[in-house]
């Protein structure tokens, strides 16, 4: 994964990659104290392994087609859905088709 991170008050292109998705990579867009923010790119079938992160969880698809397993729940998020996990929750994810994805970590409690 790419760890180049933006500078505060910088705007950041999250725009889907449409045609350049098939070249595209998973990134860190920026990581601060409370907060972690990154674009994911998972290829067909692709998968993150099951999972779960302290805080809370953010997974906004751009593009693609995504599946979200909670417990033995799937869940199916397409572009432009937004869906939200609580702190501790157990999930992976997996690619139906080629996409891109923003994942928004709250790293400590506020």
């Amino acid at each position: 994964m790419d760890h180049k991170h933006s500078t505060p008050a910088r705007a950041l292109d999250v725009a889907p990659f449409g045609a350049k998705l098939s070249c595209a990579h998973s990134s860190v867009l920026f990581k601060a104290a409370d907060l972690e923010v990154i674009r994911v790119v998972l290829r067909t079938g692709q998968t993150l392994p099951p999972h779960r992160v302290p805080g809370s969880v953010s997974l906004h698809c751009l593009e693609g087609r995504l599946e979200v397993l909670i417990g033995q729940s799937i869940h199916e998020l397409g572009p432009k859905q937004l869906m939200h996990l609580p702190s501790n929750m157990p999930h992976a994810v997996r690619a139906i088709e080629d996409s891109s994805a923003i994942a928004t970590i709250v790293l400590c409690d506020l």
